[in-house]
Order: C-alpha cells, then structure tokens, then sequence
C-alpha cells in the first residue's frame, strides 16, 4: 500500500512521546484487564453470597454477570473509538480507567444479584481502556514500529487474562470477595493516575475537523482489508473460545485419574495464551520487515493446519504442546489487524474501525463457545476441532487473496 497523508501522522511531533505511551498503555491494560477477569474463580461464590441458593440458577447467573461486561463493551467499542477520534484517544483512556475504578469497586459493595449484574453491563459500557490503548499506540507509533509496538500491547493484554484468574483464586482468601474487588479497583485508579498525568497525545485540530465531517466507513478509499481484517479478529476468537465448552469432558477422555481433570484443563487453557503471549512481538516485528499480510495468512494457514492432530490426540501432553503451538502462531493476528486497519483508514477515522474490529472479536468470543458446544454436543468433540480448522484455512486464502497487490504489508 502507498504511503498516503495519513499514514505521516506516525511520524507527526506528537509521536516523540509513543515509547512512553507504550509502557503507560501496556501496564494500564494490563491492570485494568487482571481487574476484569479475577473475579473467574470466585463469581460463584459470589453470586451466592448476594442470595442465589439454587445450584443451576448459580450457573446461569454467573455465566450472566460474566458475559454482561463484554456484551456491553461489544455495543460500545465502535462509539467511544469514534468520539476518540474526535476529543482525544488519551481522554477515552482517562474516561475508562475511572469508570471501571469506580464500577469494580462497587461491585465490592453490591447487596444482591441485580446490582452485580448492572455494574458488571456499566464495566462494559464505561471501560474499554485496552481496546482504546489499541488505538492511542496504533496512531503515535511511527509506521514502520507499529506491529511490534501493537505485539508488545497485545502480550501484556493476554499476560493480564492469564494471571487475573490466578489472582482471582489466591487473593479472596486472604483479604475476602469484597476486599478482593476494592484491591482491583484500587489498582485501576493507579492507571488512571498514570494514564493522566504520564501520556502525552499531540492535539490535530484537523484531525478533529476531518473526524467531525466523516462517516467514517465512508472515508476508506479501500474496504476490502478492513473487511477482511474484522472477518480475521472474528475467526481469531472464535478459533481460541470454540474449544472452551468441550475441554474438559475432551481431557477426561484423555486423562486417566478423574481428580486431575480440571487441572489438566486448566493448563490446556493457558498454554494457548501461553504462545501467544511469548510470540506476540516476535511475530510483531516479523511483520513489520516483511509485510501483514504475510504474516496474516501464514499464521491463520499454520494454526488451522495444527487443529487437524488436536483432533487426534492420545495422550494430554500432545494436547497442551499442539495448543501452546497453536498460541504461538495466533500471537502475532492482534497486532497484525491493528496495524492492517491503522495503515488502510484516515487517521480521522482509525478510532471508530479499530473499534469495530474489537467488537467483532468480541462477536467471535461469544460465538465460538455457542458453536463449538453446538457441534461437540450434536456432531462429536473432533468435529469441533475439524471445523475450526476449515474456517481458519478458509481465512487464511481469503486474507491472500484481498492483500493490496502494491506491497506486501
């Protein structure tokens, strides 16, 4: 793709600061992401201090309270990247980090399940610090960093879903349920500190201008890399979540002692974020010297091709090395899109598209375990990893086949 007008604002006096952006980015998501998901281990528990007694209206409600915050956050992301592209990304971060610090520490205080329920739907409404750092790091950085810089975000976003629900167990017990969402909120507001008074964003009045009078959608020269990459962020979640509802029945069929199951698939779980995080930059910066797209299509190509024996596996190991592997190849699709999407829209217009690529992740998050239970209840648990496997390989020629034929990123 040519070097347009907007792709110099990389390179604009504002960017001087981007390294800094990048580390204050990097430790804000990552707090405000640990915040969001340490309640995982004890949300049960939670929901039945607030008064739920019954054991399935347990389940049901904390599958609720839990998939609020994103379904929330799906409806939102397009609206607070469009008003960041207006007012300011580093405001959109601000505004976040102090909504959740104020949410998350309520939800310490909620006295019955509908008060849960409605801070968990106002996380999702008033966060989305890691969705907007995305954006701030996508627009400061210079061109040529931009997918290692967006690896680099991506690894400390996937660091903060791993070690939240490790937090999540090991803090209750020492400090109580409640304590435990006061001590989150707390370190939310140390982002917000950081978040104010540390990041510095040049101000673009003509951005402003030229963001006031687009449509956005309407002023992409060119559509089909930008579809293509919410069709990838949409394959990409739902080829990590559609094994979620079938792993542990998958490794009780593989495991011989039934009282190491759950942990069996807990570690099945995080070798995949694992990968991930440990190939995030490394792939990140593979990207930027040879081209996105490469690395798109490849990375799509390598992991589908690595469900085919996950379908066939015997042993739990084989299971936990094919998912650490399939991480490390997946690790480097975030950051890639960002910067896909970043390169292919006006500056005026990044924070509304990358919002929509969030939601459309968000789409693949929640569709991913739908369909895989689906197929894995109807049609068998190697079907699940079959099919996954043909959706990726189907992305992957089609990411090829839409790459601007002008270069190669």
């Amino acid at each position: 793709m040519s070097d347009t007008k907007w792709d110099a604002a990389a390179a604009e006096p504002g960017s001087i600061h981007w390294k800094r952006n990048l580390a204050v980015s990097l430790i804000g998501s990552f707090t405000t992401i640990v915040a969001m998901t340490l309640l995982l281990p004890f949300l049960p528990l939670y929901v039945e201090e607030l008064g739920v007694s019954d054991h399935a209206a347990i389940v049901q409600w904390s599958g609720i309270a839990y998939g609020a915050t994103f379904f929330a956050a799906a409806l939102v992301a397009p609206l607070w990247g469009r008003l960041g592209d207006i007012y300011g990304r580093k405001l959109m971060l601000v505004r976040a980090s102090l909504g959740m610090t104020v949410a998350i520490s309520l939800m310490g205080m909620a006295g019955n399940i509908w008060q849960l329920v409605a801070l968990r739907l106002f996380v999702g409404l008033a966060g989305g610090y890691s969705s907007g750092s995305m954006v701030l790091v996508a627009t400061q950085t210079p061109k040529d960093r931009s997918a290692w810089a967006l690896g680099t975000l991506a690894s400390g976003i996937m660091a903060g879903n791993l070690v939240g629900p490790l937090i999540g167990g090991a803090l209750p017990p020492l400090i109580g349920i409640r304590g435990t969402f006061l001590a989150a909120g707390a370190m939310i507001f140390l982002a917000f500190l950081a978040t104010t008074f540390l990041i510095k964003e040049e101000k673009s009045p003509a951005r402003k201008q030229a963001a006031k009078a687009s449509g956005g959608w309407a002023s992409i020269p060119d559509k089909r890399p930008v579809i293509a990459m919410l069709a990838t962020g949409m394959l990409l979640m739902l080829a990590n979540m559609s094994i979620e509802p079938i792993i542990t029945v998958y490794v009780a069929q593989l495991v011989g002692n039934p009282e190491t199951v759950t942990m069996t698939a807990g570690i099945v779980m995080s070798a995949a974020a694992l990968g991930a995080i440990l190939s995030a930059s490394r792939l990140g910066k593979l990207a930027d010297r040879i081209g996105h797209w490469p690395v798109i299509a490849g990375a799509l190509a390598v992991a589908g091709v690595l469900l085919i024996p996950q379908a066939l596996v015997t042993s739990s190991w084989q299971l936990i090395i094919l998912r650490f592997l399939m991480g490390v190849a997946l690790g480097g699709l975030l950051p890639c899109i960002s910067a896909v999407i970043r390169h292919s829209v006006p500056d005026s217009a990044a924070g509304s598209i990358l919002g929509l690529s969030v939601s459309s992740q968000y789409v693949g998050q929640v569709a991913g375990p739908v369909l895989g239970g689906f197929v894995g209840g109807h049609i068998g648990m190697r079907a699940v990893f079959l099919g996954t496997c043909v959706l990726l390989i189907a992305g992957a020629v089609y990411a090829w086949a839409v790459r601007p034929r002008t270069a190669a990123g």
